[in-house]
């Protein structure tokens, strides 16, 4: 029995000892590891307060064909993440922070933990993991790209770091749905090349080709081009790329793409600092400059990015405008990133908005909503939007470590008068009531609560933590306030306790409240008031008290 255990023993070791992969040290903060061929991933042991390790891929031939932003682990591993390796024969890797209190490189934790794998395990992990939001299956993600509807399929690209759950290694990630509500992970969509990383961006469909406007974030930025012919899932780079470029501002980004009917051309808005730029074309790549929008309107107290501009009708109002989304960071109402938006007419080269130039209007008055775009040709004329949920304050600290970030549920824009102003509504899209479950006696972690309010109405969850998140709303003030200073854990930024507030532009006669983990999405049914906020509650919420008004609370349904 003892020579067996100790048999095993040896053996063991013989395999940690073979699959521990040895560096080559060349000085006190550069190392090169080679490659075992045949093997497709090559696990990499991230430690998230670790400085940048820069990695440069080389092949074979000793061509450089990747460069990679990696935290590897210098004494804990806190999670892994795969690269795969696709010919890849040599890692130069350099380090950067102050060795003399991190040690030598060639006693790093990276070198031990490292590991070939035929497999990534993607199984979910995470508490906080969001049941029925967007997610990517691990990393990093935030702005929602190129979105689109095709065939029955509702393509998702966003701003994802398959290298680590910070951001880092930008690359459209991609995803697809048939309901807007369960997505399926996709293969990487557009990766990094010489003209730099790959930042935000949309996608159009012309006849059978997709086509993908996204900036290169190089040395400058620019904009890029790239067209699929399989529906959306492999892109093919232009070869006169880039089809747009400036030198006269650093941020010049996020190109949105459409078909403009009235003028039987395409056009183009873009983010430039403090302003958008306009743009026309006959063919999608040679693009002419029509005018800009932005100076002295709305919030400026941060850089502007990602737009739309798109056409509402209103049959009900019997109205149409044009409504050009301007998401900004920072200088939301309550600190960080939000978006803001515009009312007006655009005749296909200048947008003209009806409001007065100080007047700012955000579409939803929560902390966590950003970046938000609309999918391209959904069906049934409908105007379908999805941000990204956190806030660029935090969002890097939030306590989670497979996967950073989630997108909000589908809600589709509409158009509602107040006094002389014209507002953008916002209601969770139609697909949502699919899946609306059986009635609960108490909240879940998944749940929708539909609440029927009065004048006064407070609501408040909470656990048996003694942790709680507080609505109020106040029909006199015509407002309504979410407090999530005791929501739970609080601790990882000063700047997440708050309380959010918003106008409701009048009577709310019903609240619709969907809790999905770690984040809380109210709106008023008719659309005039939206607001979002994570929360990263012990345990889930699993008590209510509504003071003025009734509350009914619905299974979410898998």
């Amino acid at each position: 029995m003892k020579k067996t255990i100790l048999m095993l023993m040896v053996l063991a070791m013989t395999l940690a000892a073979q699959a521990q992969l040895k560096p080559t040290v060349l000085g006190d903060k550069h190392a090169m590891l080679k490659m075992k061929k045949g093997e497709k991933y090559l696990l990499l042991p991230v430690q998230e307060s670790e400085e940048i390790a820069a990695i440069a891929v080389l092949n074979g031939h000793n061509d450089m064909v990747q460069r990679l932003n990696v935290k590897l682990a210098v004494d804990r591993v806190d999670y892994y993440v795969p690269y795969e390796l696709k010919g890849a024969a040599l890692l130069d890797i350099e380090f950067h922070g102050d060795r003399r209190q991190k040690g030598a490189v060639g006693e790093f934790v990276c070198w031990k933990e490292m590991k070939y794998s035929n497999t990534f395990d993607t199984t979910n992990r995470e508490r906080f993991r969001p049941a029925y939001h967007h997610t990517p299956l691990y990393g990093w993600m935030n702005d929602p790209n190129g979105m689109f509807y095709k065939d029955g399929v509702w393509h998702l690209y966003y701003q994802y770091n398959p290298y680590g759950s910070q951001w880092e290694n930008m690359t459209w990630g991609h995803s697809t749905s048939r309901d807007l509500i369960h997505w399926e992970a996709q293969p990487l969509a557009i990766e990094a090349d010489w003209l730099g990383s790959i930042f935000s961006g949309s996608c159009v469909t012309n006849g059978d080709e997709v086509v993908a406007f996204y900036t290169s974030a190089g040395h400058h930025q620019t904009q890029s081009m790239a067209t699929s012919k399989d529906g959306g899932r492999t892109f093919k780079k232009y070869s006169g790329n880039p089809i747009l470029s400036t030198s006269d501002i650093p941020d010049f980004r996020d190109p949105k793409a459409f078909w403009n009917e009235d003028i039987k051309a395409w056009n183009l808005i873009l983010a430039a600092g403090q302003e958008m730029r306009i743009y026309s074309s006959k063919d999608l790549k040679k693009w002419k400059y029509e005018s800009s929008f932005g100076k002295e309107y709305g919030n400026h107290n941060g850089v502007w990015e990602c737009p739309d501009l798109f056409e509402i009708k209103d049959e009900t109002l019997n109205i149409k405008k044009w409504v050009l989304i301007c998401n900004i960071n920072p200088g939301g109402p309550f600190g960080g990133s939000a978006t803001q938006y515009f009312v007006g007419d655009f005749d296909g080269k200048k947008f003209t908005c009806e409001s007065m130039p100080k007047v700012t209007k955000w579409l939803d008055y929560g902390k966590d909503h950003y970046a938000t775009v609309s999918f391209y040709n959904a069906p049934e004329n409908r105007r379908v939007v999805l941000a990204w949920m956190s806030n660029w304050q935090y969002a890097n600290q939030v306590p989670t470590k497979q996967f950073r970030s989630a997108n909000s549920i589908p809600r589709d824009l509409g158009l509602f008068k107040a006094g002389e102003e014209t507002y953008v509504s916002v209601v969770p899209s139609k697909e949502m009531l699919a899946v609306r479950g059986q009635k609960l006696k108490k909240p879940t972690e998944t749940c929708e609560i539909v609440v029927d309010m009065k004048n006064q109405t407070e609501i408040v969850l909470s656990n048996a933590k003694g942790e709680q998140l507080v609505m109020t709303y106040d029909a006199a003030k015509q407002t309504f306030s979410m407090d999530r200073t005791k929501s739970g854990d609080i601790s990882f930024s000063e700047a997440f306790p708050c309380t959010t507030d918003a106008p409701t532009y009048g009577q709310i006669k019903q609240l619709r409240i969907f809790i999905d983990r770690c984040s809380i999405e109210a709106f008023d049914a008719d659309g005039k008031m939206a607001m979002t906020n994570l929360v990263f509650p012990s345990e889930p919420y699993n008590t209510i008290k509504v003071k003025g008004g009734k509350a009914t609370i619905y299974d979410i349904k898998d």
